[in-house]
């Protein structure tokens, strides 16, 4: 059964099964980020962390555009006051500092992603892209930098050259684009790119959730301090793996020829 739950703030939050779909919404602003929408995707990440039987969520937004990025004009005196600092118990969006999530997280993007929405992205596992969308990195023409970890993420998934010509630019660039640039999972005409991540969404969530999140932090651990680490902590990731009932259901399932009915212990 669905559920629904509109909260009071600018992110909408749905329930579908074990998935979890976050919307920014405040369209009438092209979902630029105000204080306002940065705690409440905060605290809808957080509450998508702590649900047991939530396995993958999905961020995308209401309206024709994905978010114009920061709106400076409601920011402009914030910026200083930690409005992107999060309470310890409270995920962090970006994932530059604080707590970070552990399970799988999609993003769908349309219309314009700038600055902050791109660096949203960066910090999911999977990106579904509308070819039309419009990516820019303009935060050194506005005087700042990409501190929601463009300057990290974008680098290693694009390359220093590539990177730095849109970074440092502010030049805008379209999907096939960022897909080339290894920002993007896949990129889908029309107005599709919602019905996909759902598609990969439905797929990650039929998976033993313990290994989806042993997967992802084995990934993080190469990604954020290095491959030797990673291979250090693979043993010790896939004992509890190997004890855990969805093991013995996915040996089952595959002698029986059926599909796999994972409770997440």
């Amino acid at each position: 059964m669905n559920e629904q739950n509109n909260s009071q703030g600018k992110v909408s939050r749905e329930i579908r099964k074990h998935i979890f779909l976050i919307g920014l919404d405040r369209a009438e602003k092209r979902n630029a980020f105000d204080s306002h929408m940065i705690q409440d995707l905060s605290l809808a990440l957080t509450e998508y962390e702590e649900n047991p039987d939530l396995r993958c969520a999905v961020v995308f937004a209401h309206g024709d555009h994905f978010t114009a990025g920061l709106d400076l004009v409601e920011l402009q005196n914030k910026l200083n006051d930690g409005v992107f600092n999060f309470p310890a118990q409270q995920i962090n969006p970006w994932g530059t500092v604080g707590r970070q999530r552990s399970k799988p997280l999609i993003v769908a993007v349309q219309g314009y992603c700038y600055t902050a929405g791109i660096e949203l992205m960066l910090n999911a596992d999977l990106v579904v892209a509308n070819a039309n969308t419009q990516f820019t990195q303009i935060e050194v023409q506005r005087g700042i930098l990409p501190f929601g970890g463009a300057t990290v993420r974008f680098v290693q998934a694009a390359g220093w050259v590539k990177a730095m010509k849109y970074i440092l630019t502010g030049d805008l660039f379209y999907a096939q684009t960022a897909y080339e640039m290894n920002l993007v999972t896949e990129v889908v005409e029309g107005n599709n790119q919602l019905i996909r991540a759902l598609e990969l969404a439905e797929r990650i969530s039929s998976a033993a959730p313990l290994a989806v999140q042993a997967t992802l932090a084995s990934a993080h651990q190469a990604f954020l301090h290095s491959p030797e680490i990673a291979f250090s902590n693979l043993q010790n990731l896939l004992q509890p793996l190997l004890k855990s009932e969805d093991a013995m259901e996915g040996i089952r399932a595959m002698l029986e020829r059926r599909a796999s009915n994972f409770k997440g212990k």
